[in-house]
Order: structure tokens, then sequence, then C-alpha cells
């Protein structure tokens, strides 16, 4: 089959749009100042209710990253897709990262270094809450009209230029004199590694944790309410949504009929929109159909 003549990007096109939208509205947050506290909790209620929509459709780091594919593409420079089993692993360091955040929090609580009056700090994620920043960074914006507290990458005419988690380095190396240096060092890294691996720090970052595990639940089993669907009887096992997937989910492939289940879904949409048979995988709200794949 010559599923290329199948390409469309119109979805591809108007996520890049929303993308950019959120963006600049991102960055006018960060100029006018929000309750960080509140912006954690609408990320991981979202998560639970909408998946993984804040991944594909709204994180500005996931922008840049999407950019740095569009660049290769254009040159016409081939990816490098992951072993499956090293993806899966790198995956769940997610999990882990988020969980070394809660128990130093948590761990200060019970070393009563924190109290419960320590409580009403959350809402701007002042002590104890400070490693709850570690899950905004991904919206940091590349450039800032003023010197951020943190430090910056550096500084043209006034503008300051920075980079996600820059800032946290920054902070938790500021005693030391290697924090820039390791700053420039991730940078560069994560940068190069996108180049070449599509969505590379989707593995890694622990902002896009799904809460999907409460599905287990059975109070909670329609949650996400928002996700894909597949139906098996108009799949060929062509296997072009598996190719096509920027951070390498298989379930979608794998997955017979109705409701695909998983944490890594970050609902691009890039598989319905390039899978060749009309009507095969749709996204759906509860089980209502927003959108299939028209392709014939």
């Amino acid at each position: 089959m010559n599923w290329a003549k199948y390409k469309t990007k119109k979805i591809r096109t108007v996520r890049y749009a929303v993308q950019v939208l959120f963006f600049f509205l991102i960055f006018y947050m960060s100029i006018i100042g929000i309750w960080k506290g509140v912006l954690v909790l609408v990320i991981f209620g979202m998560t639970i209710f909408l998946g993984r929509i804040f991944c594909g459709w709204i994180c500005p780091f996931g922008l840049y990253m999407d950019t740095i594919t569009w660049l290769r593409n254009t040159l016409k420079m081939s990816h490098w897709p992951l072993p499956q089993k090293l993806n899966q692993t790198l995956h769940k360091t997610r999990y882990i990262i988020a969980a070394m955040i809660f128990a130093t929090i948590l761990l200060g609580f019970i070393l009563g270094s924190a109290t419960l009056l320590d409580l009403p700090n959350f809402i701007w994620l002042r002590p104890p809450f400070v490693p709850f920043t570690f899950f905004l960074e991904p919206l940091q914006p590349l450039m800032l009209p003023w010197k951020p507290p943190f430090g910056a990458l550096f500084e043209i005419n006034g503008a300051y230029f920075t980079y996600p988690y820059v800032g946290e380095i920054m902070i938790y190396l500021q005693k030391s004199r290697l924090a820039l240096p390791i700053a420039y060092i991730f940078t560069t890294a994560t940068l190069a590694a996108s180049f070449k691996v599509r969505r590379f720090w989707c593995r890694f970052c622990p902002t896009g944790i799904s809460l999907s595990i409460i599905n287990r639940f059975k109070p909670f089993h329609a949650l996400p309410l928002l996700s894909l669907s597949k139906d098996s009887q108009k799949c060929t096992k062509c296997g072009i949504c598996k190719r096509v997937c920027p951070v390498q989910v298989t379930e979608i492939y794998e997955n017979k009929t109705g409701k695909v289940k998983t944490s890594m879904c970050i609902l691009c949409l890039r598989c319905v929109e390039m899978c060749p048979h009309k009507n095969c995988l749709s996204l759906k709200f509860t089980n209502k159909p927003l959108h299939k794949n028209c392709n014939q």
C-alpha cells in the first residue's frame, strides 16, 4: 500500500495553530502573574478528565519540539525511532521524577519543617511547595522582557532568553559555578535529541504524567472522557498508526476494538489524520465522536 498518498495536514495545521495561540496566552499570563498552584491543579485536572490533551495541544515545550520536527522534515532528514522497550522504559521515568517531587514536599511535613499552616503557600508555590514549580517548567517562554529571578541563558538589548527547566537548574545549583554550563548542556542536548527523536522530552516530562491509574477503580472507569477509539472491522493492520505516532504508541495498533487506553498517548491525533481507512480511528468525548478520519 502506498500509504503516503493518504497523507493530510489538516489536523496538524489546526493543532499547530492552537499551540501557537496558547503559547502567546501563557506568555501573557507569565507577564501579569497568576496563581501557580491553581495552574498546577488545572493541568492535572485536565489530565484526569481529558487525558493528555495538554501535552498534545497546549504545552509550549511541545510546540518547540514540534517546530524542530517541522524543521527536520523541511530539510528532508529522517528521524530516529527508539527501540520499543527503551521507549516504554523512558516513559516510566515521568512517574519516577513526579514521585520524587511529591516525596520531597511530603518529607518536609514528616520532618516538621512544614506544617498545615503552610498550606496557603500552595497558591503561589512558595515553601514548602517550591518543588511543584518543576511541573510548570514546560510552560516557560523562550524570551522574557525582564531578567528572571533565577537568571537567563543570555540577554540581548533587554530581552532575556531562557528555556524550559533552566530556571530549576539555576535555582538548585545557584551556589555552584556549574549552574550556567549545565543549563547550556541541557538546552543543547534536548534540542539536538528532539531534532532526531520526535517529542523527545515527552518521555521524561513529569507534567505529562497520566492520572489514569484511577481508572482501575470502578466508579472512574469512564475517565478520561476524551479518548481515541478504534473499529477493528475496518483495520487492516497496515501499521501506519505506529509509524506516525511521535511518542511511538503501539496500543492503537494492538488494540482490538473500542476505547484505546494508554498513558503514553498525547492525543495529537496524528494516527487519526494518517489512517487510510475511513472511520477506523476516531476521537470521542464519552461515547460521542468528535472527529473521525475521512481518508478512503
